[in-house]
């Protein structure tokens, strides 16, 4: 929705920002659904297989995103540049195609190359773990 919705944005929204760059539109929407994606796919789809290792988690997640991206442009490339699909709604469709065949490649790179430690209880970030050791302090104090 992030990336679909802010490409429309950029190109059709008020000011018509980038109606005549549908590549650059493209590149600006999925860098900010990838942002989305990376705190959705952290917290909620893989949180039972976070890696303690999150330069090296953030490093092949961006790897495997470039190639998630890579595809949602060529297909907006292909459609708009080689078979001349200039309407917004020709555009429309081959990025929903594209987002698709992303995911497709994101998800299965993601499972098996990003987010592989199974644990039975997700890896905390550093501000929760304080968090969870202040309340641990205050109810042992109370008890």
């Amino acid at each position: 929705m992030v990336d679909l919705g802010l490409f429309n944005l950029l190109r059709f929204g008020p000011g018509e920002l980038l109606l005549h760059k549908p590549l650059t539109a493209k590149v600006l929407s999925v860098a900010a659904a990838t942002l989305v994606s990376w705190v959705g796919n952290r917290h909620w789809t893989f949180a039972d297989h976070r890696t303690a290792q999150r330069g090296r988690e953030l490093l092949l997640y961006a790897v495997i995103n470039v190639l998630g991206v890579f595809i949602g442009i060529a297909a907006l490339a292909f459609s708009h540049y080689t078979l001349s699909l200039h309407t917004p709604l020709a555009d429309n469709i081959s990025t929903v195609l594209g987002i698709a065949l992303g995911t497709i490649v994101r998800y299965v790179g993601y499972k098996r190359y990003v987010f592989i430690t199974p644990s039975a209880k997700p890896v905390q970030a550093d501000d929760e773990r304080d968090a969870d050791a202040e309340v641990e302090a205050e109810v042992d104090a109370l008890a």
